[in-house]
């Protein structure tokens, strides 16, 4: 079991800037992938960015040049910068986690709610 604390959300003016973090209870080493996943009033969860062991990163389209994944091991923490916010950023943040073969545990943040707004 892996439990995953999330915080940094909160209200931002567009063009602002947020730093989400998501703590995990286990060290990131034994990780599959680390990701971000948002989800939107009315729309699916979609996924944000995503690190996969070995290192590779991918970012959706939404969020390429804008956002930044990156990882602290020692404190097996990930986060999610974000710059150059839009309204249509608005949604509930998601870490997610996964472990086992082919990564078939998935582990889920609580959520944290980011409002782009003026």
């Amino acid at each position: 079991q892996v439990q995953l604390v999330e915080s940094g959300g909160g209200l931002v003016q567009p063009g602002g800037s947020l730093r989400l973090s998501c703590a995990a209870s286990v060290s990131m080493f034994s990780l599959n992938t680390m990701g971000w996943f948002r989800q939107a009033p009315g729309k699916q969860r979609e996924s944000v960015a995503l690190i996969i062991s070995g290192g590779r990163i991918t970012y959706a389209d939404s969020g390429k040049g804008r956002f930044t994944i990156s990882t602290d091991n020692a404190k097996n923490t990930v986060y999610l910068q974000m710059n150059s916010l839009k309204p249509e950023d608005t949604a509930v943040y998601y870490c997610q986690v996964t472990t086992g073969n082919g990564g078939r545990n998935a582990y889920w943040g609580q959520g944290t709610q980011v409002t782009v707004s003026s």
